[in-house]
């Protein structure tokens, strides 16, 4: 996080944020399930200004066979940015952050997976950040849920992220780009949302054991109105398929 302008007010006198949201407002989220045709699952989420497309192949034989895992599924898990998705053009290819974002979403995804009932298969889980906009991870993470979901991968549950965090000494839910830079702690969660599992927490600055108490609490609250998203995407394109082959 850096350091914020003098001069720039995150939350003004009326308790608006700096894009006019309450402190415990979610930015615009829209789920598409399926949009790709050929992959076994995707989905097109924008939130706020994120747009990421999720795409997942599998399960297939894990090839080459050495590689197999006799008792359960190999997840591989991969988050990229595109060069175009921030301000600066990013240089292509896996970075330390990619690599690291890539790894703690593949493990929460892991977790809930039915890997056991897998075994000596492959799925391939791939995270593309085409805009980019504050809160990538939970967006990415929460596509890929959908497009497991889409795919008929069996899981437990469907998984969803969302952030909460501190600005201008404020607790606030689903942090944006400038909440993000300047602000002064960010909280990304994932869930299990049926029984409130939490499956990835990371934090970024600084919070008292009472504010992190407050941000979870937030975070988890916000993760419940995303998952209702997921279940009406899924639903939506469902819909249409049974739709089509009754006409």
């Amino acid at each position: 996080m850096s350091k914020k302008p003098e001069d720039l007010k995150l939350i003004d006198e009326n308790g608006r944020r700096i894009d006019g949201r309450k402190p415990d407002e979610l930015r615009p989220v829209k789920i598409k399930a399926g949009p790709l045709y050929r992959a076994d699952g995707s989905c097109y989420i924008e939130w706020g200004n994120n747009k990421i497309l999720a795409a997942v192949y599998g399960p297939k034989e894990t090839l080459p066979r050495h590689e197999q895992h006799p008792l359960k599924a190999i997840v591989n898990a991969r988050y990229n940015m595109a060069s175009f998705s921030v301000e600066e053009r990013k240089r292509p290819g896996p970075d330390r952050r990619s690599i690291e974002i890539s790894k703690v979403v593949g493990e929460a995804l892991e977790h809930i997976i039915l890997v056991e009932k897998l075994p000596r298969a492959t799925i391939d889980i791939n995270i593309e950040v085409l805009d980019a906009d504050a809160g990538t991870r939970c967006a990415g993470l929460t596509a890929a849920a959908v497009a497991l979901a889409d795919a008929g991968i069996p899981m437990r549950d469907i998984p969803v992220a969302c952030s909460a965090g501190k600005v201008d000494g404020q607790v606030v839910l689903d942090l944006c780009k400038e909440e993000d830079n300047y602000g002064e702690a960010d909280m990304p969660v994932a869930i299990a949302p049926r029984k409130k599992e939490i499956l990835l927490l990371q934090m970024d600055g600084h919070l008292t054991p009472q504010e992190f108490d407050e941000a979870l609490e937030l975070a988890i609250k916000g993760c419940e109105i995303v998952s209702k998203l997921q279940k009406e995407a899924l639903l939506e394109k469902y819909i249409k398929e049974v739709g089509r082959e009754n006409e």
